[in-house]
């Protein structure tokens, strides 16, 4: 089960910043310690060339990203401040999605250690993501004729407004968005099924309409190909969450996803989204977690 990193290229942030990098080389170190992986099956990913990200996003877009070239306002809604580590990272991100899509192809299960970017509409960036990762890889696989049907298991708590604005009339994807309803963004994109959750849920709302949704992507759309958006910003204890639901019942979730995907022998990558845990060791933990049971079900040695 290969585990694609790119912690290493380091983005040059303010002081203060909100946004939880340390995440994840604490998680590449959490799985490192764990010994469940081999140090070769840690692999850093290729950047994706434009031509790639142009499966995806526009070529007027992608061009303004990379020469530092966005309108300030555009920026802004990104997040991060422009700098080249900012699109080397997120060329590596989409890069690392792709490689674990490609990887799941051939042993089942593998997994970006970041990823999630599910903000990044076709034109735009937003919400930390400046490349859709995920649609990215789907529609490059379905280009080089690897793959034509693919659900997007987005569990992350917000909505994947980007991931709908590219995929969400694509009649060979399936995108599913289980998301806080009155969390970020504000204005939601149509995704294939959406579950809008009010604040305050928890294990016993979730895991039922999961469960159902999980019986009609599997038994109905039958995909080829899976992407789970495994977000730890679920959690009782996320600053940006504001759903309820425990570390037992996250653990829950991760199985009854991965099992499914196990049980209807459809490869599944899994990408980390989000996690702003008021304390970062429970965010890390709850990825960790996720991880761990894939290996438990997928790793073949």
């Amino acid at each position: 089960m290969k585990l694609y990193y790119a912690d290493h290229f380091v983005l040059p942030l303010p002081e203060g910043h909100r946004f939880p990098m340390e995440k994840y080389s604490r998680l590449r170190q959490t799985l490192m310690d764990s010994g469940v992986f081999a140090p070769d099956d840690f692999c850093v990913p290729d950047a994706v060339d434009d031509a790639t990200l142009q499966h995806a996003h526009t070529a007027e877009y992608i061009r303004n990203v990379v020469t530092g070239t966005l309108p300030a306002a555009e920026q802004r809604r990104i997040g991060f401040p422009w700098s080249p580590e900012m699109v080397e990272r997120s060329r590596r991100s989409a890069g690392a999605t792709l490689a674990a899509c490609r990887s799941a192809l051939i042993d089942g299960c593998s997994a970006n250690l970041a990823g999630g970017t599910h903000h990044a509409g076709k034109d735009y960036g937003s919400g930390f993501c400046v490349f859709n990762d995920a649609a990215v890889a789907t529609l490059t696989l379905r280009a080089e004729g690897r793959v034509r049907r693919v659900a997007i298991i987005d569990c992350d708590v917000h909505q994947g407004d980007g991931t709908a604005h590219i995929l969400g009339r694509d009649p060979d994807t399936y995108t599913l968005s289980m998301h806080g309803e009155k969390n970020f963004p504000f204005r939601k994109m149509q995704s294939r099924h959406d579950i809008d959750l009010p604040d305050g849920a928890g294990d016993a709302e979730y895991l039922p309409l999961l469960d159902d949704a999980l019986h009609e992507i599997f038994h109905h759309f039958r995909p080829q190909l899976a992407i789970y958006l495994a977000g730890a910003d679920p959690f009782d204890g996320d600053r940006l969450g504001r759903l309820s639901l425990s570390r037992e019942g996250l653990a829950q979730r991760d199985e009854m996803v991965l099992a499914a995907c196990d049980r209807h022998q459809v490869p599944v990558a899994i990408a980390m989204a989000g996690g702003y845990g008021h304390d970062i060791a429970d965010t890390v933990a709850i990825h960790a977690t996720t991880l761990l049971t894939a290996a438990r079900r997928f790793k073949r040695s």
